[in-house]
């Protein structure tokens, strides 16, 4: 049997360390299931979520993927503040229902989203390292994401839309910066993130439908 793709596979972590390879699994399994909890509208997704985005913090900055660093940093502060929104009453008799965007929300969701692209290609020349196509992508999967966790963090249906599209994109990224573990994640992320529309679109057309969100 030809073993050559699982050497392919495993080739970048024949030189990393036994504490950067148990970091990566550790940063997967809590992405995982931070995915499930949010797929359930379920507040535990953000503490376990707070976990993954600080591992990965680390990991990417010390590779030179500086947007997805951005991204992960911008991940942890919004986490906190989703975490707190989630968590406290909107008003004096209910928590944030599950909702579809309006004009005003797609309106701040394109500032963020341009503010974002600025920002990240500033950060890169500043680094010196905008000289690649996949420098490309993780600026643009950056302001993907930035504008996917600040509608997830109000509770938008269209928030998985940018899971998607960001998590297929950073595949390949993933991919060719070595982190094998992470890419199969992100393969792994589109599928949930395709579910979780699904599961977040059937509730905010049905807001009577009994949701697991506990505090």
């Amino acid at each position: 049997m030809n073993h050559d793709w699982i050497d392919i596979l495993l080739s970048p972590y024949y030189h990393n360390s036994f504490f950067h390879i148990i970091l990566e699994l550790t940063a997967v399994a809590f992405t995982i299931f931070s995915v499930f909890y949010a797929q359930k509208n379920n507040v535990w997704g953000y503490p376990i979520g707070i976990v993954s985005t600080i591992i990965y913090s680390y990991l990417t900055f010390n590779t030179s993927l500086y947007g997805n660093f951005i991204i992960n940093l911008y991940y942890t502060l919004m986490s906190f503040y989703g975490w707190y929104a989630w968590m406290y009453k909107k008003d004096k008799n209910k928590k944030i229902p599950i909702t579809f965007c309006n004009k005003k929300d797609y309106f701040y969701t394109f500032i963020l989203f341009l503010s974002t692209c600025i920002f990240s290609i500033m950060v890169y020349f500043f680094y010196g390292k905008l000289q690649s196509h996949s420098d490309w992508m993780d600026i643009l999967t950056t302001s993907i994401y930035f504008s996917g966790m600040y509608q997830m963090s109000m509770k938008k249906v269209e928030n998985w839309i940018f899971w998607m599209v960001g998590n297929g994109i950073s595949v390949p990224i993933y991919f060719l910066k070595g982190f094998i573990l992470t890419g199969i994640l992100f393969i792994i992320l589109l599928l949930l993130a395709i579910v979780g529309f699904f599961l977040w679109k059937k509730k905010a057309i049905n807001p009577m439908l009994i949701d697991s969100q506990r505090c």
